[in-house]
């Protein structure tokens, strides 16, 4: 999809289909050309309402407010009910801000990419967006108007965002037959070679030599072999540095705890965590912010067979602890605790993130769309609450407590893969991966729980049924605000 942003007035600009966006406070509004029109088709201007007017080649679409966190939906409704839609090869739309910001502009440039997403790969009729061409008419319906060198400016940073949300996405989305942890390191490896970055890939042998026993043990009855990746985003002075850490499930049978049939569909979206990191470093890389980025990926599958680890089994870990395993299926935290370890022995970071699709406790609790934040301190829990908010994406605090922790206590090991009751299973989860954070990262350290939002079986938002690419946007708000310190 090409870009193009222009002074020339939005009547000016020929394109098979123009967007509209309207506020519902703005219905009456002189630039909506077709008042009688819609009023007959019943269109109120409410959050994401469409009306296509297909012999006037205009698409509306309401919203709440002209801000980011209700175009960037809007838009990407408007574009989704496009796909499949042949007619349409060419899109032109005026600008839309609350201020005198970027920032509505990019949410839209955003829905525009994000709402053009289908995952396709296993369809015979593969149904896709036609749009070629995005005419943006810097015309303004407000008082607010945009530098043009600013305005290519956001867009183009937008489209890296959004592309590399879509990048993750179709990782996320790609069946356990055909992407399994050597896949992933592929996937790495091409990324790095793409956009000139560093890349280090460590096999078995190598683990065992870096004592991830935890990680192996998850791996170990499964016939595609793990891999720990990890990549490296290195600017000559950068502001700060920052190690990601994506769980990388490619599959999930929960083990010789073996999961309910239907608990395992979907069970490909367990690498959610690690396909975030992969696309957090296509944005980091292609944008050139100056912050060293490493990103680590531990890609594992848990299966089950003669060589499973089981219930009972006491683990050592990359730091020395050891765990006692009552749950195979809480996997996600034993290959994190060693890719926590191996990542901190790497890199001596600023701050260091972690994402997962760690608990169904985390949905239980805060829902679908939101994405949970732990951690020992304020400063990397709030940084992540405010660039979520920033990016469009949802984030709220799980607090610790001591009360919790105890839950976690094992009579036979220093520390237990559950805990001892079935309530506060996020927060516990968290608590357990906090015993792998070492003494200088402790209170720089924050883990992001996206099971809700990674991957959902309907459309939402911006989001298509399936794979969201939940935690890309939010992280690289976080570190182009680092850029700019």
């Amino acid at each position: 999809m090409y870009f193009n942003i222009t002074t020339d007035k939005i009547k000016d600009i020929s394109a098979d289909l123009e967007l509209i966006i309207v506020a519902e406070k703005n219905q009456e509004h002189d630039f909506i050309a077709d008042p009688k029109l819609l009023k007959k088709a019943g269109f109120k201007g409410g959050q994401d309402e469409l009306c296509l007017l297909i012999e006037k080649g205009r698409l509306y679409v309401g919203v709440e407010t002209l801000t980011a966190e209700c175009i960037r939906p809007a838009v990407a409704t408007a574009l989704r009910s496009l796909i499949g839609n042949k007619s349409y090869k060419s899109l032109k739309v005026a600008t839309y801000l609350s201020d005198a910001s970027t920032a509505s502009l990019e949410a839209m440039v955003e829905g525009i990419v994000l709402g053009s997403y289908s995952f396709n790969r296993y369809k015979s009729d593969k149904q896709k967006i036609s749009i070629k061409n995005v005419e943006i008419s810097l015309e303004s319906y407000n008082e607010y108007q945009l530098d043009a060198e600013n305005a290519i400016k956001a867009v183009h940073q937008a489209e890296i965002l959004a592309n590399a949300t879509n990048f993750t996405r179709d990782i996320v989305n790609t069946t356990p037959d055909d992407c399994y942890p050597a896949v992933m390191a592929d996937i790495a490896i091409a990324l790095a070679k793409d956009n000139e970055m560093d890349i280090n890939i460590l096999k078995t042998k190598e683990m065992r030599k870096e004592k991830m026993e935890t990680l192996l043990a998850v791996a170990r009855a499964s016939r595609h072999r793990p891999r720990v990746i990890h990549l490296s985003h290195k600017p000559k002075n950068p502001k700060a540095v920052i190690t990601v850490v994506g769980k990388g499930l490619t599959y999930d049978s929960g083990g010789l705890s073996l999961k309910p049939a239907d608990y395992m569909v979907t069970m490909k979206s367990d690498k959610s965590g690690g396909s975030a990191v992969l696309g957090i470093m296509k944005a980091v890389s292609e944008l050139n912010l100056n912050v060293e980025v490493h990103g680590f990926v531990g890609a594992v599958e848990n299966m089950i067979g003669g060589d499973a680890y089981k219930p009972d089994d006491v683990l050592t870990a990359k730091n020395g602890k050891t765990i006692e395993v009552r749950n195979t299926d809480a996997e996600g935290r034993l290959v994190l605790a060693d890719t926590l370890c191996y990542a901190q022995q790497e890199v001596k970071a600023d701050y260091i993130f972690d994402f997962a699709t760690l608990t169904g406790a985390c949905v239980v609790g805060v829902g679908n769309y939101t994405s949970g934040v732990m951690g020992n301190a304020d400063l990397p829990k709030d940084m992540i609450i405010e660039a979520a908010k920033n990016s469009g994406e949802l984030a709220t605090k799980l607090d610790f407590n001591r009360y919790l922790k105890k839950t976690l206590k094992s009579e036979i090991a220093d520390i237990c893969n559950i805990s001892n009751t079935r309530y506060g299973g996020a927060i516990t989860a968290g608590q357990f991966l906090s015993e792998f954070i070492d003494e200088n990262h402790k209170e720089k350290w924050a883990h992001i729980d996206i099971a809700g939002p990674a991957f959902v079986e309907q459309a939402w938002g911006e989001n298509p049924h399936g794979a969201s690419g939940a935690g890309v946007r939010m992280m690289i708000k976080l570190l182009e605000k680092l850029a700019k310190a």
